[in-house]
């Protein structure tokens, strides 16, 4: 998109088409996001006069309204508390504190070591991500760019718990140090993967497989070092509660300084919304610019996490909501007031988060329950809301790669050659384990002829080996149709909320329900991945389930999910975080065949369905058009497949939780191998992603044994790379 630009025309009064983005926000580009921003209301020299005047009443009406709004949450926000402290002592102490003098009483103790800390970490927490959003998402020229989406969060959380994890402790500065290096190597990956103005889906898309990829090893540390990283489960989900102002102290003064360059830099940003050409012309470097920025943004980021861990998408709600209040005072659409906007707005965001939480769920439940869970769930909406306005055409497009023909004999050699290393990997975990057993072992355990001490160990090993083995066919077949159905390529049931949904379905069970039934969980389980998929696909289907929409709208709902996971366990068991943590990243542990029966039961039901539809499945891939014209009827057809991927969806993750990245890489390995004919994707992708669950369950049994890694955690680990790769291999040439 270019932008008429001449001497007398400032970047930010530049005119602009209807369908372009404003500075702060994303040019049009044919598979991104349309932000519409606000346009000067005087053509092509900008506001001048009245409507100069007019534009500067309303920022600074809108200034004096936030800082109003912002001063009654914080009154509010201190009046909180677990403590029955009144008001008018809450008053009096601080005042005292303000004059500084020693307060009397009990509201002194109370307000200075654990209220006022905490209004001081929201309030600088806030700051710091909403202005990193905005920065990011004014360099990435993407309006889903944020701390999330770029896995900073995620990077500055491995690097913090990896410290930790090895008893290392280390002060505040260095910790947020070490921070901002995880921080920073994350956002560097991703920004690598998708160049500025390809759109929000490739860098959404990396950003999630990135931060599933760290957060998988953030798990294993958590669950390998266990006594070392007490209460990171916790703060790994963003908690604002302090003990004091040590580390508020000691890094506002680097909030500060980085919140100074960007707004220095405010002006080299708006003229690099022009596009790197035009920037060049007028002597801004768009490199050096968007470094400084990048590097700005994660240092925010990095403080953020440093007081109070990763809370999620506070730098995704800011500055939208800045640019939606921009359409009605346009002087926000400039960096130097679109930055200190964002950062006020995820001040916000973030107290009224805050508050809210306390609010509905008592005080002593919200001193348990982490922030972030809060924000990351509003913020699900938000990006929903985005995606659901978008308008993009087409999908991604991620597979051109591998659409070569392949021929019988590729296809008969790719068959063996699965086959024969499933067969092997399922051999090798029957024999590995905490336990290693012989050959003569498992012979004689089929023949009814071995000890009590083998007998035990394959009675619970070999359950476990069936599960993986079955939930890892389901979770490839599922994904395989999905990414048919949808006609995008980075479409796969975890990505689109389904697995979400289902764990939504099964831990809501077993909060209510204890002692529930594997029956009533797997029910449970199958409810709510259809309920999940029926809003997915019933938002994306504006404009057909084939865009980009569908991506962005499940990994929202997938977020949404995931909050209300770790908010059903934090709120009925808030001491122990691991359980949370092994269902969230799925786990085979404890598993028996009359568990694994229902995924056992539903690839017998589904598969052959399949098989039968296989042609219909290639027809509806290629496009709107063709599959109507064959006399096929898309919506009915597509509806009976979702039905069969929620179907297996909800199966396999009753039977093992909640693994991600086996629907999306299975069946992209198969087309690789096989061809585009769901004849031959179907089964070598269920064989694929069998093979991958067995050999990551595996793993995750021997590799720390006799402590278990979740095998969640594992395919995350291996299967984020081989995504990775993949965007890497496909990544626009210009």
């Amino acid at each position: 998109m270019k932008f008429r630009h001449t001497s007398a025309t400032t970047p930010a009064e530049a005119p602009r088409p209807a369908e372009a983005a404003s500075p702060a926000g994303a040019p049009a580009t044919n598979a991104s996001l349309v932000t519409t921003g606000p346009t000067s209301p005087t053509g092509p020299t900008g506001p001048t006069g009245s409507t100069g005047s007019t534009n500067g009443a309303r920022t600074a009406l809108l200034a004096v309204a936030a800082l109003l709004a912002l001063v009654l949450l914080a009154a509010v926000h201190v009046s909180q508390g677990t403590a029955g402290i009144g008001p008018h002592a809450l008053w009096q102490a601080v005042t005292s504190w303000m004059s500084g003098r020693s307060g009397t009483g009990d509201a002194a103790p109370v307000l200075v070591a654990s209220r006022l800390p905490r209004l001081a970490a929201g309030l600088l927490v806030g700051c710091a991500l909403g202005a990193a959003g905005a920065a990011l998402q004014s360099v990435s020229r993407n309006v889903l760019a944020s701390p999330d989406t770029l896995a900073v969060n995620a990077g500055a959380y491995l690097a913090v718990v990896a410290v930790a994890a090895f008893g290392i402790s280390l002060p505040v500065l260095s910790a947020g140090g070490t921070a901002f290096a995880g921080g920073l190597l994350a956002a560097g990956i991703v920004l690598g993967l998708s160049r500025a103005g390809t759109g929000p889906i490739r860098l959404v898309l990396a950003g999630s497989a990135l931060a599933l990829a760290l957060s998988g090893l953030s798990g294993m540390l958590l669950l390998l070092r266990a006594q070392q990283t007490t209460g990171l489960f916790a703060w790994g989900n963003g908690s604002i509660a302090q003990t004091g102002m040590g580390a508020v102290e000691q890094l506002a003064p680097v909030v500060a300084a980085a919140l100074l360059g960007l707004l220095l830099l405010g002006r080299r940003l708006d003229i690099l919304a022009l596009g790197d050409d035009g920037a060049s012309v007028v002597g801004v470097s768009p490199r050096l610019t968007r470094g400084i920025a990048v590097l700005l943004s994660v240092l925010l980021a990095a403080v953020a996490v440093t007081i109070a861990g990763p809370i999620g998408f506070v730098g995704l709600c800011a500055p939208a909501i800045v640019r939606l209040v921009a359409a009605w005072a346009p002087g926000l659409a400039r960096h130097r007031a679109f930055v200190p906007a964002s950062a006020l707005a995820g001040a916000l965001v973030l107290l009224g988060a805050d508050v809210l939480l306390r609010a509905l769920f008592g005080a002593q439940a919200g001193a348990a329950v982490p922030t972030g869970i809060v924000t990351t769930f509003f913020g699900a909406v938000v990006l929903v809301a985005l995606a659901y306005r978008a308008r993009d055409a087409g999908a991604a497009g991620a597979t051109t790669a591998f659409a070569r023909l392949r021929g019988r004999r590729a296809f008969v050699l790719t068959l063996v050659l699965t086959s024969t290393g499933l067969v092997a990997a399922v051999v090798t975990a029957t024999l590995l384990g905490d336990t290693p057993l012989l050959l003569g072992d498992v012979t004689n355990w089929l023949t009814g002829d071995v000890g009590q001490a083998v007998a035990f160990v394959l009675d619970t090993r070999v359950p476990r080996i069936a599960a993986a083995l079955l939930a890892g066919a389901a979770l490839a077949t599922a994904g395989a149709v999905v990414q048919a159905v949808s006609r995008n390529p980075l479409a796969e049931p975890a990505i689109l909320g389904v697995v979400g949904g289902a764990g939504v379905g099964a831990v809501l069970t077993l909060t209510l329900v204890p002692l529930a039934s594997f029956v009533l969980v797997s029910g449970s389980a199958l409810a709510g991945a259809a309920l999940t998929a029926v809003l997915v696909f019933g938002l994306a289907a504006r404009r057909g389930l084939e865009q980009n929409r569908l991506v962005l709208v499940g990994i929202g709902v997938s977020a949404g999910t995931s909050a209300l996971v770790s908010l059903l366990i934090v709120l009925t068991d808030p001491h122990n975080g691991t359980k949370a943590l092994v269902w969230l990243s799925g786990s085979t542990y404890g598993r028996t065949f009359p568990e694994v029966l229902p995924v056992a039961a539903a690839l017998l039901l589904c598969l052959p369905i399949l098989v039968t539809l296989r042609r219909t499945l290639d027809l509806i891939g290629l496009d709107a058009d063709t599959p109507r014209l064959l006399g096929i009827r898309p919506g009915a057809t597509r509806l009976g497949l979702l039905s069969i991927a929620v179907l297996l969806t909800a199966t396999a993750v009753a039977a093992v939780g909640v693994v991600g990245f086996v629907g999306l890489v299975a069946p992209h390995a198969a087309r690789a191998l096989v061809g585009q004919r769901h004849a031959r994707v179907l089964p070598v992708a269920a064989l694929l992603g069998a093979l991958l669950v067995t050999v990551a369950d595996t793993i995750g049994r021997t590799l720390a044994a006799p402590a278990q890694l979740p095998v969640g955690l594992v395919t995350a680990v291996l299967g984020a790379p081989y995504f990775t790769w993949l965007l890497w291999r496909t990544k626009p040439t210009a």
